[in-house]
């Protein structure tokens, strides 16, 4: 095999992939299963204001968890957790702060629904996003309560009733620094008190549970917290490409695992048993939800399905065994909001990698820290991301232009590869041996063009991921139209004139030889063109900048080169 013949093989693996990855794509956004396994992928809808979810009927509570846990004692307690109730009709109480509010009922004191008052819907620009919701067929709630009552009794769970020490919502007041809301319920001979309370500007909720044993022995209760959602869809999600949405878990030791809904539906979830350290949570694209236990304390993690499309992540801790009269405090936080790692990894170490760039992140990552500080500079997202790919592809100049000056090279010889393909005919060992001595004299190596691009080809994609995971091009304007670098372009002008950029670049390369392969790539800018309609503008940015410069060098690396050939 000669060595043009492997270009082509490149070439068409790097087409046949992205028709692969496109293909795949679709079929996870039609609900069908991924080619390369797991559940397709599945989003949140943001909306706003909905009855409560009186439709959805309770689970057995015994149904036991999706995967197996260290213990005997660690099985009980996992089927000890109340499965989803019908959550009643009560008017629930609002707590709130400037940039969250929280809805809270008195059925098992729940957070039945989080509006993030700085985030607005995907597609209705008039409202906020909603992360967590109590909607039939919309249903994401952070739950927690005691486990561990002898039989026959119960102690304060997601299911009793809360009594609330306020009447009325109670939100931040004007120069105060935090706002909360105090609830009770008493159970199994535990009284446990609930205080939320919401800072400031911060997404974080503190909780803090004072447990007292009202009765007149002792008493060893177990709290848990857990996260329930079903597979909804999010509103505004491209059919081109998807984005993980299930639970997650994270300790130092296991470090980072998300989970599929699939796994936790077929028993097979990979998930930690016990550790002294970490949290559980919801991803989906640009938010998280995540229960994150106080330090230091052993805990035990669980995943499970609740009822038909409906599952739960959790985490349970072991309160100190409590004397008649005795009271134990324990404090917890639940973070409700956007993906930005500069608040996570300050809330709990490993949460800001629910920005998954997976195996590039140490690409990635340096990439974001670029990205952000060239925002700092320029106070735009959009000249932020065109600055980016400039500050990129100059680092990478010396390999592009290698890539580029052999491409010039081949584009030089074109005529006298045309000729001995008349010459020789059909005869492909004698073309080979003489098309091998003619790169040889004129010092080209066929593969030099590609090698190049196959080095930066990690750089791109993570360049890529970052653009498309940083909830920071939500809602951030570029200019003229281009009011949202998360949302396609509304009049396609990028992808247009990305797809231009696209033709140009094709001409300015050699010919291949083959006709099937010439088709091929005058065929690939409308086919991505097509594609990048329902891309984010920020990433088809990205890409019209990245084509531009591209073509500005090869430009003139081709009339240097082009030029003396001519001269000769």
């Amino acid at each position: 095999m000669n060595s043009m013949q492997i270009q082509r093989i490149i070439l068409w693996v790097i087409f046949s992939m992205s028709l692969l990855f496109l293909w795949d794509s679709w079929q996870r956004h039609t609900g069908h299963p991924s080619m390369f396994g797991g559940n397709p992928a599945t989003q949140q809808v943001g909306g706003q204001g909905a009855s409560p979810g009186t439709n959805n009927p309770p689970a057995d509570a015994s149904v036991p968890p999706a995967a197996p846990v260290a213990s005997s004692a660690g099985r009980a307690a996992t089927e000890a957790v109340p499965a989803q109730a019908s959550v009643a009709a009560t008017k629930a109480i609002r707590l709130g702060n400037d940039v969250l509010a929280l809805d809270i009922g008195p059925m098992g004191g729940q957070i039945r629904r989080a509006e993030l008052l700085k985030h607005r819907n995907a597609d209705d620009k008039t409202r906020n996003v909603v992360l967590l919701d109590d909607r039939q067929g919309a249903i994401y709630l952070a739950q927690s309560g005691l486990i561990g009552a002898a039989a026959g009794s119960t102690f304060p769970t997601h299911r009793s009733e809360f009594t609330f020490d306020s009447a009325g919502p109670v939100e931040l007041a004007p120069g105060a620094a935090s706002a909360e809301l105090k609830m009770s319920a008493t159970s199994g001979g535990i009284r446990l008190q609930r205080t939320y309370t919401l800072e400031r500007g911060s997404y974080l909720v503190q909780i803090r549970e004072d447990i007292t044993n009202v009765g007149t022995t002792a008493l060893a209760p177990t709290m848990y917290m857990q996260l329930t959602r079903d597979e909804h869809k999010v509103a505004g999600e491209s059919r081109f490409y998807s984005t993980f949405t299930g639970p997650a878990i994270y300790t130092e030791a296991t470090k980072f695992k998300k989970i599929s809904f699939g796994d936790i539906e077929s028993g097979k979830a990979d998930q930690v048993a016990n550790a002294p350290d970490g949290w559980v949570g919801m991803i989906q694209h640009y938010f998280v939800s995540a229960w994150v236990p106080a330090k230091g304390i052993e805990r035990q993690f669980y995943t499970r399905k609740v009822d038909t499309n409906l599952y739960s992540v959790g985490v349970k801790q072991q309160v100190p065994e409590l004397a008649p009269g005795a009271t134990s405090e324990l404090s917890t936080r639940l973070y409700i909001g956007p993906q930005d790692q500069n608040v996570l990894e300050k809330v709990s170490p490993g949460l800001d990698l629910v920005v998954d760039y997976g195996w590039l992140t140490v690409v990635a990552k340096p990439i974001y820290w670029l990205l952000e500080k060239l925002h700092s500079l320029v106070g735009n997202w959009g000249w932020a991301i065109v600055l980016l790919t400039i500050v990129v592809k100059t680092m990478f100049f010396p390999l592009q232009a290698a890539s580029y000056r052999s491409m010039a090279r081949m584009k030089a010889v074109a005529p006298r590869l045309a000729t001995l393909k008349e010459r020789f005919g059909d005869d492909r060992v004698k073309l080979n041996q003489a098309m091998m001595e003619l790169y040889k004299q004129e010092k080209i190596n066929p593969l030099g063009g590609c090698l190049p691009i196959v080095v930066q080809i990690p750089v791109f994609i993570s360049l890529y991921w970052v653009l498309l995971a940083s909830v920071e091009m939500r809602n951030a304007p570029w200019l003229g139209w281009i009011h949202d670098l998360a949302a396609p372009d509304p009049y396609y002008i990028l992808p247009l004139v990305m797809a231009i950029t696209m033709f140009v670049q094709v001409k300015l390369n050699p010919t291949p030889p083959d006709p099937m392969q010439a088709k091929m790539m005058m065929l690939m800018p409308l086919v991505f063109s097509v594609m990048f309609f329902f891309f984010p503008s920020g990433l088809v940015l990205y890409w019209l900048v990245n084509n531009v410069y591209s073509i500005a060098q090869q430009w003139v690396i081709n009339r240097k080169f082009l030029g003396g050939a001519k001269k000769a």
